[in-house]
């Protein structure tokens, strides 16, 4: 068992549009790796701020990434190189099964390990798809553009809508 502490600056994005890890941002990984049976099981915590803005009122926000995860990197032994190449031929049915789920399985190569797709998982199924500055963001008033929590409380926070402007008067019965 080995473990690793290690300051990645990335160079492309990590993320989407609207929220991401900038390029020349950190990302810290605290990596363990151990070797066993199958193969090399890495474990890592991801650490790293995502800078983007708020969907309703467009405020610049970060976003604190702390996520962990767990991967195997299966050894590749000769015999499975080989069965690769051959045709299905000749397999029986639960062997054409294992076969589907290899596209998923990480293998090492050599004696190195990718743990790029790992760690690009883990920061971008950690992020919003609709991030806010806070839970309670009012959003942007319609006609001004203005930010509803910087206008002053004798503005209507209500936008009026002419055609609803008839039933304003409307006596309501509770």
């Amino acid at each position: 068992m080995r473990e690793y502490e290690l300051d990645l600056k990335i160079t492309e994005a990590v993320g989407v549009d609207l929220l991401s890890v900038k390029p020349g941002e950190i990302i810290e990984v605290d990596l363990r790796i151990q070797a066993v049976e199958e193969g090399v099981l890495a474990t890592a915590r991801v650490i790293a701020d995502a800078t983007g803005e708020c969907t309703r009122c467009l405020k610049p926000i970060i976003w604190p990434i702390d996520e962990s995860f767990t991967e195997l990197y299966y050894y590749e032994s000769s015999t499975s190189k080989s069965t690769k190449k051959h045709s299905s031929r000749g397999k029986s049915k639960k062997d054409e099964e294992i076969d589907l789920d290899e596209d998923e399985l990480s293998f090492l190569d050599g004696d190195d390990i990718d743990l790029e797709p790992a760690i690009r998982d883990a920061i971008i199924l950690n992020l919003a798809v609709n991030p806010l500055c806070s839970e309670d963001c009012p959003g942007l008033a319609e006609k001004s553009g203005e930010n509803w929590a910087y206008l002053s409380a004798s503005q209507s926070q209500t936008p009026t809508d002419q055609r609803w402007a008839a039933l304003k008067d409307f006596p309501l019965k509770n």
